[in-house]
């Protein structure tokens, strides 16, 4: 059992990024293009590729953006040349931060994330110091009340890595990041739609922040949420009510 609120915690989350779709569209479309840039237009054979455009169709990107998108990847369309960079440190009562960024600028990115650290209280550290509290994984969430035997059956069948149970009765399937939508798919075709889908890098351990200290986290990943080059923050904080 873990994670008393991870329910709330999650639905929390995921209307805060339902409230920046907007900007969702401009990150996505990036990430689609350096995908679409590595791994070929096509995706099939292109896991990352598909990963971002299933995502792009979960928020209902525009179908002419995602093709545009892979075709500045592929080059059929001009397009600019983004560097993939990530940002370690620390936030409010000594949680894990990390940064994914898609930059055209490293010298700009690099100044805006340490900005956004040192004002909302957080300290940018050196590379590695924190990733090692990650793992790289894809996180289904499925509601309270959901049959646990029956899931969890479903699940391994379908290649998942581990089944949780949370202590508000919410449960989680964890996948590897490629074998993410191959599970999620046979889930659905068990009968199984999970309220919450991502790849994500999942911290081992949680930092339960609440009060004056979960609001002051909670403008801290929102100052980098809201920087242009970051496509991504992960975090061990978990922020209550």
């Amino acid at each position: 059992m873990a994670g008393h609120s991870k329910w709330a915690n999650i639905q929390h989350r995921k209307g805060r990024q339902d409230e920046k779709r907007g900007a969702a569209f401009s990150k996505l479309a990036k990430e689609i293009t350096v995908a679409a840039k590595m791994g070929g237009g096509d995706p099939s054979f292109n896991p990352r590729l598909r990963l971002a455009v299933d995502k792009a169709k979960g928020i209902n990107m525009p179908k002419d953006k995602i093709d545009n998108a892979i075709k500045k990847g592929t080059g059929e369309l001009e397009g600019v040349s983004y560097e993939e960079t990530r940002y370690e440190g620390y936030g409010i009562g000594g949680s894990a931060v990390m940064v994914d960024c898609l930059t055209d600028n490293k010298t700009r990115t690099v100044a805006d994330v340490r900005h956004a650290f040192s004002k909302y209280g957080g300290n940018m550290g050196t590379d590695g110091c924190v990733a090692f509290q990650f793992k790289h994984c894809g996180q289904l969430l499925f509601a309270p009340g959901t049959d646990e035997d029956t899931l969890m059956e479903a699940a391994l069948d379908a290649g998942a890595e581990d089944v949780l149970t949370n202590d508000d009765g919410s449960i989680e399937v964890i996948t590897g990041p490629w074998e993410f939508t191959t599970v999620k798919e046979a889930l659905e075709q068990a009968g199984f739609t999970a309220e919450f889908g991502e790849v994500t890098m999942k911290p081992e351990n949680v930092i339960e922040l609440s009060g004056d200290e979960a609001v002051r986290m909670q403008k801290l990943l929102d100052a980098l949420e809201s920087l242009d080059d970051v496509q991504e923050v992960y975090t061990s904080a978990e922020i209550g009510e």
